[in-house]
């Protein structure tokens, strides 16, 4: 199954390649629920979900199954008036139920909006706020986080016996699907009409909104199919959580399109977990940011000299694989591990991939473009750099036919110059069409495999009636690749005191998300700034990286 040339296969790729594979096609257009469920259903036996639950017994759900559940919650969102181009929210766990959200969102021709379940009322009040959001769906875990959400739109509560009384008026879940038929007619939406709202962090300002269009399948699918290396005998898990982009476009709709069994592991990540279901499911092909693979690494001792797994092969995204974690992943999981590169806003565009044989494969590279899509180095009068010669990594939209990204939701920033995508990313050419990440040019944060806006935590910051400024960077961290430190001067009357960092790392957690709290706070007099009153964070990080250094 293994195509015997990387560039024999870029160079002949066409769309009608994958919309032969599809119902729909970019012309006519697509309904998602059709292409990733429907079209697996007739086999009443194939499963799409496997989940290992918390509180529930492990369970597996078919494409069958899942298809009717789809059709029901469909007739529910009809019967409330939410269609096309409407937003559907979740804010649940890895379940089956949100699988089930996903599907009949998708199955009315809506568009399914993810919330991370460590989001707080701040960033689900602005995300639901700024798409309109037409109903939410949460489980007892999750409701109180609405409490204080101004202007939340209608909650369905899963669970709803479970929850706390106050919450008894709310619709409950399974009551209003039992009321509905579980026949639906799928919606087809034009190739460009979006059927994902994500968001995705910045360095000024709120999160920008991204709307994924129908026609990122093909990408989806090109991407499952030669970088991921996904065949039909592959039993495929991707640890990352559908609240973020790669695991909603690549544990969800990627591998069901595909006719894949994918995997829910609602607990923790903990390495005795990950273990225990690479054992249980006899997983072949992993995906994982680096965080969970230096994870693992980190507690080696875990594992005997026996101990063995049936991995082929395993995948990694969100930033560079260091030699080390290369290393001991051949060496203790038994695979190779493949550095994969994308954002929000393009999918994957750059790749080492497993099922088309490069010329070459770099420790730490990002690899290649994806087939139907053209990366490029740029320096800043737009032209492509040279061999060893750094510069901004770019999408050649024109030569890019399965580039799927149309602008921010709002027109938040225009990230378009000429016929470039400019991804803000800077990165070194190999000259050979590959490239290895260098860095970014603004101030983006990779902390444990999230990228996180600083603005959004300093701003958090600000809400706290002590801090009079901050701000935030990212220190350099071995296990989680960097962690948020947040630098803060206080107001006159409050006193700098470990009880007051305390008091606003609780702030953030609460009000933003558990992922992008500072978990490092320093107290200063000033922070270093332009001219024009800029913070200079670069000033910051270099103090940051000195103290690391001198840690290590």
């Amino acid at each position: 199954m293994t195509i015997a040339n990387y560039q024999e296969y870029y160079d002949s790729f066409t769309p009608a390649q994958i919309e032969d594979q599809l119902i729909g096609n970019l012309k006519d257009g697509f309904n998602v629920c059709e292409e990733i469920c429907d079209r697996w259903a007739e086999d009443s036996n194939k499963i799409a979900l496997n989940y290992e639950g918390v509180s529930r017994p492990a369970s597996s759900h078919t494409f069958a199954e899942l298809q009717k559940r789809a059709a029901k919650f469909a007739n529910l969102l009809k019967a409330r008036g939410i269609g096309k181009g409407d937003r559907v929210a979740c804010l649940m766990p890895r379940t089956p139920e949100l699988m089930v959200v996903v599907l009949g969102t998708l199955r009315a021709g809506a568009v399914y909006q993810p919330l991370f379940t460590a989001f707080g009322a701040g960033a689900i009040e602005y995300r639901v706020t700024q798409a309109q959001t037409k109903l939410l769906i949460t489980d007892p875990d999750n409701v109180s986080k609405l409490d204080d959400v101004k202007g939340c739109p209608p909650v369905v509560l899963f669970n709803r016996q479970d929850a706390d009384a106050k919450y008894a008026e709310l619709a409950d879940f399974e009551t209003e699907m039992a009321q509905q038929s579980d026949v639906f007619a799928p919606v087809t939406i034009g190739a460009d009409d979006p059927f994902l709202q994500m968001f995705t962090s910045g360095t000024v300002g709120k999160a920008k909104g991204v709307a994924v269009p129908a026609r990122a399948l093909l990408a989806f699918y090109n991407y499952m199919r030669f970088a991921i290396g996904l065949r039909p005998e592959d039993t495929y898990w991707n640890v990352a959580d559908p609240g973020w982009a790669y695991g909603l476009y690549y544990a969800v709709v990627g591998p069901l399109l595909l006719g894949n069994t994918t995997h829910f592991n609602e607990q923790a990540f903990t390495p005795e977990t990950t273990y225990d279901m690479l054992r249980k499911y006899k997983i072949t092909n992993l995906a994982a940011a680096p965080t969970a693979y230096r994870l693992l690494m980190a507690h080696d001792d875990i594992l005997t000299d026996d101990d063995t797994f049936d991995l082929r092969v395993a995948s990694s995204a969100g930033e560079p694989l260091n030699p080390e974690v290369i290393g001991w992943v051949d060496r203790r999981l038994g695979c190779p591990v493949m550095d994969h590169y994308g954002q929000t806003e393009t999918g994957m565009t750059a790749c080492n991939h497993h099922d088309l044989e490069q010329r070459i494969v770099r420790v730490g590279s990002m690899g290649f473009s994806m087939p139907g899509v053209r990366v490029v180095a740029l320096n800043n009068d737009l032209q492509e750099v040279a061999e060893g010669e750094t510069g901004e990594l770019a999408v050649d939209m024109e030569n890019s036919p399965l580039f799927f990204f149309p602008g921010y939701t709002w027109g938040e920033k225009n990230p378009f110059r000429g016929k470039y995508y400019l991804t803000g990313d800077v990165v070194i050419s190999h000259g050979d069409g590959s490239y290895s990440f260098n860095g970014r040019d603004d101030d983006i944060i990779t902390t444990a495999g999230y990228r996180v806006g600083p603005s959004d935590v300093e701003s958090t910051l600000l809400e706290h009636e002590a801090v009079a400024e901050s701000g935030v960077i990212g220190k350099p961290d071995l296990e989680r690749g960097a962690i948020i430190k947040a630098y803060v001067v206080v107001m006159q009357q409050f006193d700098a005191s470990d009880e007051l960092a305390a008091e606003l790392k609780t702030h953030v957690r609460n009000r933003l998300s558990t992922h992008a709290f500072p978990r490092e706070i320093e107290f200063v007099e000033e922070l270093p700034k332009t001219p024009s009153g800029k913070i200079q964070r670069f000033i910051l990080r270099n103090r940051a990286k000195d103290e690391a250094d001198t840690m290590a």
